[in-house]
């Protein structure tokens, strides 16, 4: 008798995986969205702090109502800079918070003639002040204090700072403006200054 089927020929289908459940992906999704929830505000919490900037003193850089990030771990591992934007406790009202451009650094003479600043006798060159936005005030001179920053808002003619209530002590410094998010055209990495051309 024939056998039309030839030996050793049968063929294996191997068994397919079985499919998650849709309660097990569910679990899969919660788990994934804790952790990188839990991510997040350890982020935020301990590195970076959202923060709504109000007023105008920082114009054109930063625009009132415009939410930026700082960096409020950045300082305890460099210095603070000439021309570093940053966020302190205002001197008068610890309460509120300002953001303003350090233009002195500790020990530095600082003085404005006719809206120019001068910083151990030499002129600071600000890309950062357009025309517009310039005054033709005057302070000084004076030596700014050992542990303490002078700082000025870009936007000259509109600024409450430290020509007004005095350089500000580093432990009042808490943090550097470093990115924007809203609004969304305002997206990106916040530059030392803002472009003119556009």
């Amino acid at each position: 008798m024939e056998l039309n089927e030839p030996l050793n020929q049968a063929e294996v289908q191997p068994e397919a995986a079985p499919r998650p459940s849709h309660w097990g992906e569910l679990r899969g999704w919660v788990r994934d969205l804790l952790i990188a929830s839990g991510l997040a505000l350890v982020i935020i919490v301990f590195l970076y702090q959202p923060v709504k900037v109000e007023g105008t003193s920082m114009t054109p850089l930063l625009h009132d109502q415009e939410r930026i990030f700082i960096n409020k771990f950045i300082y305890k591992y460099e210095a603070i800079q000439r021309g570093d934007v940053v966020v302190f406790w205002y001197p008068r009202d610890d309460k509120k918070s300002f953001i303003k451009r350090v233009i002195a650094l500790p020990g530095e003479r600082i003085e404005i003639r006719h809206g120019r600043v001068f910083v151990e006798g030499h002129i600071v060159e600000e890309p950062y002040v357009p025309p517009q936005f310039a005054d033709a005030s005057n302070f000084g001179p004076m030596r700014v204090p050992q542990g303490e920053y002078f700082l000025m808002g870009d936007h000259r003619s509109s600024s409450n700072d430290s020509r007004v209530f005095g350089p500000v002590p580093e432990d009042k410094i808490y943090g550097k403006a470093v990115f924007a998010y809203w609004p969304m055209e305002r997206f990106g990495a916040i530059p030392a200054f803002a472009d003119q051309s556009k």
